[in-house]
């Protein structure tokens, strides 16, 4: 079974950096199929376009736009692309990084999906970072890249709780349809507990308020639709469950520092 080394993926690579702590490519899918392999480092891939089927010998992920994923360096996968531009942007972790940052990867083991929103934004702004590309840039993607990886262990240890059934079923409702608007009545009765203990115990399991989640759930959502010409800004805004243009570009730029403009012309771009 073959190996990939740093900055080695199956595709063409649009962009690559090497930076001290990683190397970071932008690539396109190009293969219809590839078959099993590993990688030489632990890393992420974050899906930007298109959809493409990647399988372990534990689980099966049907990736779309906004879809993050990692892997650890022992587990090897496989990817079907079906038809259509598909594009990932992919950071390897050099290994003595984790090392040097005291973080273990023994909570990281196999292959994830990672679905809190909030981790996942980081990752738009890593993007971002690498595209302006300039002198802050490795010093932000580190840094964002390491909250990533906080957040990781953080929801691992929340995951490792029992997790009563409410909680999946409260993610699936905030998922299933932003646009309407949420209150905390709606959620407890989805649910099925009392307001009061929703209230309570939320943050335990989600690691943040409901109001900030269901922000940072409407914002993820918005840049992953993003990399298509065919919604306006304005569009996107009202199928997020945003109320005005004014409330999306208040939200966006309290969860990425940045105006949905440049966003949507990077994730565009290619």
């Amino acid at each position: 079974m073959r190996t990939l080394k740093t900055g080695e993926f199956y595709g063409q690579t649009n962009q690559t950096l090497h930076l001290d702590f990683a190397t970071i490519t932008d690539t396109e899918y190009t293969h219809e199929r590839v078959d099993w392999h590993y990688h030489e480092n632990a890393y992420f891939t974050f899906v930007l376009q298109g959809n493409v089927i990647e399988g372990n010998k534990k689980e099966v992920y049907t990736c779309t736009p906004g879809t993050l994923l990692f892997h650890n360096w022992q587990d090897p996968h496989y990817n079907i692309k079906p038809k259509g531009y598909t594009r990932g942007f992919q950071i390897e972790i050099n290994n003595n990084w984790f090392t040097q940052t005291d973080i273990s990867l023994q909570k990281l083991q196999g292959s994830l999906t990672i679905d809190h929103p909030q981790l996942k934004l980081h990752f738009y702004q890593i993007f971002k970072e690498c595209k302006i590309n300039d002198g802050s840039s490795a010093l932000s993607a580190e840094s964002l890249l390491l909250q990533v990886l906080c957040g990781i262990g953080a929801n691992t240890e929340a995951a490792e709780r029992q997790q009563p059934k409410w909680v999946g079923q409260v993610k699936e409702a905030i998922a299933d349809d932003l646009s309407q608007k949420f209150t905390l009545q709606h959620l407890a009765a989805v649910a099925e507990i009392h307001p009061g203990h929703l209230s309570r115990d939320f943050s335990k399991y989600f690691n943040t308020n409901m109001g900030n989640y269901i922000r940072a759930v409407r914002v993820e959502k918005a840049l992953s639709l993003m990399h298509s010409g065919k919604l306006s800004l304005t569009e996107i805004a009202m199928q997020c469950g945003f109320a005005d243009q004014s409330h999306f570009l208040r939200c966006f730029k309290q969860f990425n520092s940045g105006n949905p403009k440049l966003y949507k012309a990077m994730l565009a771009g290619g």
